[in-house]
């Protein structure tokens, strides 16, 4: 099918992407900007709606990771590491896969160390602010690579 010209497997933004990756760009924004919103409600002491927003999140984007980005980067470069990791293509993706799989799997960590008493109490949080904030910043270089990755993956001028 097609309408205004592009059929609807192509993306929204102009790339050479298809939807997929256009959509989970624009998800991953918005967590981005969620979390932010999430820091500002504990930095107010709202500490119910930080601890939704932030687990909202996390939950959010084990799904986006686990239906888009692990099936894209075992069809698109696992199968090339570490033969091509010298080219940017394959570089930004494992390393953005890298980091970002100690993001998700530390904010699931606090999520449960944190929010829940399902861990024995000798792997509970205690120094929330620091694993948090450490978190949050991990999350936002993940989230630079993952928007660095859609840039050399699909915008023509930045293809090398």
């Amino acid at each position: 099918m097609q309408g205004g010209g592009r059929t609807l497997s192509e993306g929204f933004l102009g790339t050479s992407a298809p939807l997929a990756p256009d959509v989970v760009l624009l998800l991953e924004v918005a967590m981005g900007v969620a979390l932010l919103v999430g820091t500002w409600l504990a930095r107010t002491k709202r500490f119910r709606p930080h601890a939704w927003c932030q687990s909202t999140i996390v939950l959010l984007n084990l799904v986006v990771v686990a239906v888009a980005m692990t099936p894209s980067f075992r069809a698109q470069v696992l199968a090339s590491i570490p033969v091509k990791l010298s080219k940017s293509y394959y570089a930004l993706a494992t390393v953005h896969a890298a980091f970002g799989s100690i993001a998700e799997l530390a904010a699931l960590y606090i999520l449960l160390a944190a929010g829940t008493r399902l861990l024995p109490e000798q792997l509970r949080i205690t120094r929330y602010k620091a694993w948090m904030r450490s978190v949050v910043v991990l999350w936002w270089l993940v989230l630079f690579l993952g928007v660095a990755t859609y840039v050399r993956w699909y915008v023509p001028n930045f293809r090398r």
